[in-house]
């Protein structure tokens, strides 16, 4: 009886281990494919993330004359002190039609701070068809203290939609952006900044 309740127990001990590295093994999957999954997503729209493109269609592209309402959205982490809006809270044009729209950042902290901007698309099923041409999200964005920036962002919507009878109920469409703070650009230009200190003072 010993030895099996031994033999159990070596088993368990070996089931739980490999749950461990289970476990592990999917979360290091997991983050690994965040860059390919969001690529993936930009480039045909699912998750409610747009596509990324790099031009507008041309004017003669536009199928219909079809009335669209784009309407921004914004909100902020709480680790990330900055004021963060839409200048404008809507705008009116027709499918095809490029847009242009801002939103308005403002850095609250005492010391220069980098956010990151993550965005999607409601209702989600429009989003293989908001295509954004030039995007403030793409890059990271540093606010020196006190500072007050616009940020813009182009766009279109695919003319395509015309031809998506599912999408024929839509007459809006929602771009919301969240701001995080990039702690990871922050870390890095206050070592550059200490290193810079340190020549000065060693020269």
């Amino acid at each position: 009886m010993g030895e099996n309740r031994t033999r159990r127990s070596r088993r368990n001990r070996y089931v739980f281990g490999g749950l461990i590295v289970m476990v592990v093994g999917m979360n290091g999957f997991a983050y690994a494919t965040v860059p390919a999954y969001r690529a993936f997503c930009q480039k045909f729209g699912f998750a409610g993330i747009p596509i990324v493109e790099a031009s507008a269609p041309q004017t003669e592209e536009i199928l219909i004359d079809r009335p669209i309402t784009v309407r921004f959205n914004s909100d902020i982490e709480p680790a990330l002190d900055w004021r963060f809006k839409p200048v404008q809270r809507t705008i009116d044009l027709h499918v095809g039609e490029t847009g242009l729209a801002f939103f308005e950042a403002s850095n609250r902290h005492s010391e220069a701070v980098t956010g990151t901007a993550t965005f999607n698309v409601t209702p989600l099923k429009a989003a293989p068809y908001f295509v954004k041409i030039q995007c403030f999200c793409f890059t990271e964005q540093t606010l020196s203290a006190g500072e007050t920036a616009q940020m813009p962002v182009t766009f279109f919507v695919d003319p395509a939609i015309a031809e998506d009878q599912n999408l024929d109920d839509v007459t809006e469409i929602t771009l919301s952006y969240t701001f995080f703070r990039d702690h990871d650009a922050d870390a890095d230009r206050t070592a550059a900044a200490l290193q810079k200190t340190e020549l000065t003072n060693v020269n």
